[in-house]
């Protein structure tokens, strides 16, 4: 198998990364990087006792994310965010994807699955899964499978402080976007703190203001 290097930008993130750490222990992951863009918890000696490499760096996800590319090993790349945990049918899935030759000209996400049973959280991800088919559209907290050669072809994660994930997403192209047969479990916190209808329309506003041409800096004081 390729050596596959799993990414994960950190901040303050003690609570949630030591599972999602858990579901990429193994083949066929070569090594696993922690990008810590400052935390001031406990985030760093989790990722170092479950054998991650820990990187500090300055904050910012997508500045994280490009420092995590440079620093990895392997020829493909997994970026995943510290509070999303991927379900055992990632591995298959992935190894299919790596085997195929085409593939280093493609990318690849998972499904959006919320650690929530509400029937809330179901419209949400049919809503998600829905952006995905039709603006192939997948977001950070969906997992991203890349070949580093594509990766650099496309100029890498963006240095923005907001929507690095939707424009890098825009970069590959719908077609060439795979979505994997597994499951990217993240928290529904966020749901359930913002709710479960404002948090999708505001994000819905954001994008919408992001396709206009409003400047990252303005996103991020207005998603807060």
């Amino acid at each position: 198998m390729p050596g596959l290097s799993v990414i994960i930008p950190c901040l303050d993130a003690a609570q949630t990364l030591g599972p999602v750490l858990d579901t990429v222990q193994g083949a066929p992951v070569s090594e696993t990087l922690v990008i810590d863009g400052g935390s001031t918890d406990a985030s760093r000696a989790v990722a170092a006792d479950h054998g991650a490499r820990v990187i500090a760096t300055a904050r910012g996800r997508g500045h994280q994310m490009r420092e995590g590319a440079a620093a990895a090993a392997g020829p493909w790349l997994l970026f995943l965010h510290a509070d999303t945990r991927l379900d055992p049918a990632w591995r298959q899935a992935a190894r299919a994807f790596m085997d195929d030759p085409a593939s280093q000209a493609r990318a690849a996400a998972f499904r959006l699955r919320l650690d929530s049973d509400r029937h809330a959280a179901r419209r949400v991800e049919r809503l998600v899964a829905w952006r995905c088919r039709a603006l192939g559209l997948p977001w950070g907290d969906q997992g991203l499978l890349i070949h580093a050669d594509l990766l650099a072809t496309i100029g890498g994660y963006p240095e923005m402080p907001l929507m690095e994930d939707v424009t890098l997403a825009r970069r590959i192209g719908r077609g060439r976007l795979t979505m994997l047969d597994a499951d990217a479990v993240t928290s529904a916190a966020r749901y359930e703190r913002d709710g479960w209808w404002a948090r999708p329309l505001r994000n819905a506003a954001l994008l919408t203001l992001h396709f206009l041409g409003v400047p990252p800096r303005i996103l991020l004081r207005l998603y807060g």
